[in-house]
């Protein structure tokens, strides 16, 4: 099949940049390995989750949210709202659909791209003049390697397989990160009667919802630097000293650490009130080996548990299957030029989604994509 641009992943990125680019009536095709689109927030998303983010930045183009929606939407509005998106503009994406390669063919100068249908077991091929990465920075989960976890003899699951505490009621419960889902998943266990224990490597700021909507609506009249001043100093007027509870606040702030490092703030749900009450047990630093349910930290400490959650990031996939990676991506799976022109690659190939920004990043790549190439294709027209 010919196309002018090939889209692979439905997710809000993939789904924003097959509207921005039917706004200028450039044909497309999503390619989607899932059933469904959005399958992060429908497939991989844990029960009690609510976006931390206000409405305002959670909003895909040309559809803003409308006054009824609160400000702060669960993850079931959420979904509501990208269903209602895919159905308003028609969008058509080809589930089922599992990219195997995609090459760039210099003697024509197109993209192909081989998927298999997993339904029918066939193997299809794509030709087009665009090719746009949308499978977003949460690919395949990673569970680091650690000596022993063969021998494990409870449960271990990746943050992406977790649904709720509602099973772990009484059971001992390793959770390992200490970023937003390590912090959540947390405090839900504690909350069904789970004897919670959360593994914390790095420092993290702990911020309120509400803090991160002040300084996210700052950031776009205030530098950086300054928005970190203001939400530090209010982080430390909310809840003190967290040290001694063994919650280290960076050097960096809040902001300038998501910008460089892709780390974003802890937004507390309630985890930190339980912390302090010793509902919830920190350990600071790795895990050292295991040995059958015993777990040895780098610290020396020892205790069993019965169950391990590892909230510990994601991988990006890439690079397995975009074999000409290197016009667009880094190894590691993420953009090699610096933003604000991360999403576009060399021989037509674009990345949506990867920005480290969230649904609003996300969205303006759709529409930085979709503008780029109404140029070119303007440019070649006039020629």
């Amino acid at each position: 099949m010919e196309t002018v641009v090939v889209i692979v992943g439905a997710g809000p990125a993939g789904l924003a940049t097959s509207v921005c680019l039917n706004q200028h009536s450039i044909p497309n095709v999503i390619l989607e390995k899932e059933d469904i689109c959005a399958s992060l927030w429908k497939k991989r998303a844990y029960d009690r989750l609510k976006l931390h983010l206000a409405k305002e930045f959670c909003q895909l183009p040309f559809m803003p949210h409308g006054r009824e929606v609160p400000t702060f939407m669960s993850k079931e509005l959420f979904v509501n709202y990208l269903d209602a998106y895919v159905a308003r503009f028609d969008i058509n994406p080809r589930y089922n659909r599992t990219v195997k390669s995609s090459t760039f063919d210099e003697s024509n100068n197109k993209w192909r791209v081989v998927a298999e249908n997993t339904v029918t077991g066939e193997t299809e091929v794509y030709w087009s003049e665009f090719l746009v990465v949308a499978t977003g920075e949460n690919g395949d989960g990673n569970i680091p390697m650690v000596e022993g976890i063969d021998t494990f003899g409870g449960e271990i699951m990746h943050s992406s397989e977790y649904k709720s505490g509602r099973d772990f009621k009484d059971k001992n419960v390793l959770v390992v990160g200490g970023g937003n889902s390590g912090m959540e998943i947390s405090f839900d266990l504690c909350n069904f009667g789970a004897n919670t224990t959360i593994l914390i490597r790095t420092p993290r700021h702990v911020v309120t919802k509400e803090v991160i909507h002040l300084g996210m609506t700052l950031l776009k009249y205030v530098p950086v630097a300054m928005v970190d001043t203001l939400v530090t100093t209010m982080a430390k007027i909310l809840y003190g000293d967290l040290s001694k509870y063994g919650l280290f606040r960076p050097k960096q702030g809040p902001f300038a650490t998501k910008l460089f490092t892709g780390k974003a703030p802890v937004i507390d749900v309630g985890t930190v009130e339980k912390i302090r009450d010793g509902e919830i047990q920190v350990i600071n630093g790795g895990i050292g080996s295991i040995n059958g349910k015993t777990l040895t930290f780098e610290n020396g400490h020892k205790q069993d548990f019965d169950a391990i959650v590892f909230a510990t990031g994601y991988k990006s996939s890439v690079c397995n299957w975009l074999e000409d990676y290197e016009y667009v991506m880094k190894k590691d799976g993420f953009p090699k030029a610096p933003m604000p022109k991360h999403w576009k690659g060399e021989k037509n190939l674009y990345c949506a989604g990867f920005s480290r920004k969230g649904i609003a990043g996300g969205a303006e790549d759709a529409m930085s994509v979709a503008d780029d190439i109404r140029s070119i294709l303007a440019t070649l027209k006039n020629n």
